[in-house]
C-alpha cells in the first residue's frame, strides 16, 4: 500500500464502524471506475481518487452524510437520478440514514472518469 492509500485507510478507520463501512464501499467503487491508473491522496483534509495526477473525485465523511465532490452536470438520464442527491452546484450528499446507492455512485464515477479522459 502506498502512502496515499495508507493515509486514506487511516482516515476511513477514524469514523464509526458503520460510516467507515460505507466509505470503504465508495472508495472501492471510485477506484474501480478510475481503473489501474488510480492514485489515492488526502487533499483538503479529505480522501481523493486521482486520475493521471489530477483529481477525479473527493469523498468525505460527515456527521449525517458522506459527501462526493466535484460532480459536474452529467448526461440527462444520469443527472435525473443524481439530482435528488445534489447539494450545491458540484456536491452530492449521501445521507447515513438512507441506503447507499453504490451502483449509482459507480455510474457517476465512470461518467466523470470518461469526461476527464476526454478533456
Amino acid at each position: 500500500m502506498d502512502d496515499g492509500a495508507s493515509e486514506i485507510a487511516a482516515y476511513i478507520d477514524g469514523f464509526p464502524p458503520e460510516v467507515a463501512a460505507r466509505m470503504r464501499l465508495i472508495r472501492a467503487a471510485l477506484l474501480d471506475a478510475v481503473g489501474p491508473d488510480a492514485e489515492e491522496r488526502m487533499r483538503y483534509g479529505i480522501a481523493a481518487v486521482m486520475l493521471g495526477g489530477r483529481y477525479a473525485l473527493h469523498y468525505a465523511g460527515w456527521k449525517t452524510h458522506i459527501g462526493l465532490y466535484p460532480v459536474p452536470p452529467l448526461a440527462e438520464a444520469l443527472e435525473s437520478e443524481v439530482a435528488p442527491l445534489r447539494s450545491g452546484k458540484d456536491s452530492l450528499v449521501l445521507p447515513h440514514a438512507r441506503q447507499l446507492p453504490i451502483e449509482l455512485i459507480s455510474r457517476i464515477a465512470a461518467a466523470i472518469v470518461s469526461m476527464r479522459r476526454e478533456a
